[in-house]
């Protein structure tokens, strides 16, 4: 611009004059246009990269590619109420009925008014919609065995595919916390946590001296009725894994141990009933959200050998609810209803 100012015909002091004019004018109008397409530029490139940036993610499945930032979320299994209560970005999810009567009520409705793209088993994926929810990642929470009923291959033609699945009961702490990360949800998630041990020490205070003396057995709720057998939970199972976080020591260890839940409960037959808890000072037994006794937990208290149970002699038998609790907002419903349950052992 100023070489061809200076090699015009006009007088010098016109050459001047224009030339101040033009300069300012030109670098007014470079200023306020690189400004706003900077800025608009970099806006939009920021989004885009963070779209775009990914991470590697160790899964059952192996170390999977994954969106670093997810936006389209689908859950199956385990992961559904930890995807809810960690307000990850679901659009599509598993039915998960069992769970149900553990959820507070916004996350019920936000369960209730999600998009079901497969059933309450594996095998009941609906492909089709699992495509029509358009997703950049799917977490499938079921256990490596059931992940066999479940075209991968085909789920990983949508959108990156991780599978964090249960292992033992009492896992559900960093099973929640891989998946809740997986899906750029940990914020939300470690705030319930925190929550949730904060109200488990204070209950372990609450009962160190009421519960030290005492060893505790638990009856849990898959026995069989047809076959005469009742479930009987060690430590780390359904039913005693968050007692055990407030002080409660479970006695003893499966005879016969296998993968998963076998590892930390077993099915003897009914008429095993004394042997098995015959040395236990304090029984608990898992019921129903509502409070009401399973069949298979009824049929072992309707039985003549629990009746002669020292504990059961003793008046030290308490029901627990919520025992499935898989995530720390469902644990704080089941701290609350273990508190309600222990509380004549205060006065013992």
């Amino acid at each position: 611009m100023n070489h061809y100012l200076m090699n015009t015909e006009f007088p010098m002091s016109l050459r001047r004059s224009f030339g101040l004019v033009a300069a300012v004018a030109l670098a007014l109008a470079l200023t306020g246009c690189g400004s706003s397409s900077s800025d608009s530029g970099d806006d939009t490139s920021k989004k885009d990269d963070k779209k775009s940036e990914t991470r590697v993610f160790a899964a059952d499945n192996g170390k999977i590619t994954i969106p670093a930032d997810p936006q389209r979320v689908v859950a199956t299994g385990y992961a559904v109420p930890v995807m809810i209560e960690a307000d990850a970005p679901l659009v599509g999810i598993s039915s998960w009925q069992r769970g149900e009567p553990m959820m507070n009520k916004e996350d019920l409705a936000t369960y209730k008014k999600l998009p079901k793209i497969a059933g309450e088993q594996a095998a009941e994926t609906n492909y089709e919609a699992v495509a029509e929810a358009d997703p950049d990642l799917i977490v499938i929470g079921v256990p490596a065995p059931v992940l066999g009923d479940i075209d991968v291959k085909r789920l990983e033609s949508i959108a990156p595919v991780v599978a964090i699945g249960p292992t033992v009961p009492s896992a559900w702490r960093e099973l929640a916390q891989k998946q809740a990360d997986a899906a750029g949800s940990l914020k939300q998630f470690d705030a319930v946590q925190k929550d949730y041990e904060a109200k488990a020490e204070k209950l372990a205070k609450k009962y160190k001296d009421a519960l030290s003396p005492y060893k505790v057995g638990h009856v849990g709720s898959y026995g069989d009725v047809a076959k005469g057998t009742f479930q009987r939970e060690f430590s780390g199972s359904w039913g005693t894994n968050i007692a055990e976080d407030i002080g409660a020591k479970y006695y003893g260890k499966v005879k016969e141990s296998g993968p998963g839940s076998r590892s930390v409960s077993e099915y003897p037959s009914i008429e095993e009933l004394p042997d098995s808890l015959g040395e236990a000072d304090v029984i608990t037994y898992s019921v129903k959200a509502d409070g009401s006794v399973p069949e298979s937990v009824k049929y072992v208290m309707d039985s003549k050998l629990w009746k002669n149970l020292p504990a059961v002699k003793a008046g030290k038998t308490f029901p627990i609810r919520y025992t499935e609790a898989a995530t720390y907002g469902q644990a704080m419903q089941t701290l609350d209803a273990i508190d309600t349950s222990f509380a004549p052992l205060l006065d013992q």
